[in-house]
């Protein structure tokens, strides 16, 4: 599955999974994909991106991190990057107002420089 889920940079959904799973002949069902993926986010392996209900690979899964996505809105493609102590900042503001953050997503949408080129202008 972490195979399927990285052979590209756009993130994929757990339907699309499981019809991938279905085309290589395995009898998968929607909740063992879904148990499947909360595994492998347990890991670091892959992160959720939240606005697209899909899973992106991590291309650092040796180091615990709160990850941060740029998301193409032309060809979908998604790029983790880590802002540092960004995840740090919003937690210690959060605490200052009485919040305790459990999760962190940060996404921002735009074009990227491939896309950016082909856009008419």
């Amino acid at each position: 599955m972490l195979e399927l889920v990285w052979r590209s940079h756009a993130p994929v959904g757990a339907y699309e999974i499981l019809e991938a799973l279905r085309k290589y002949g395995a009898a998968a069902a929607p909740p063992t994909v879904y148990r499947a993926l909360d595994f492998l986010m347990e890991q670091g392996l892959v992160h959720r991106i939240e606005s697209r209900n899909a899973f992106a690979g991590c291309p650092q899964p040796e180091q615990h991190h709160v990850a941060q996505y740029l998301l193409c809105e032309g060809c979908g493609d998604a790029v983790e990057i880590e802002v540092g102590g960004l995840a740090r900042r919003i937690a210690n503001r959060a605490a200052e107002i009485g919040f305790i953050v459990a999760a962190q997503t940060v996404e921002a949408r735009g074009l990227c420089r491939r896309c950016q080129q082909t856009a008419p202008a």
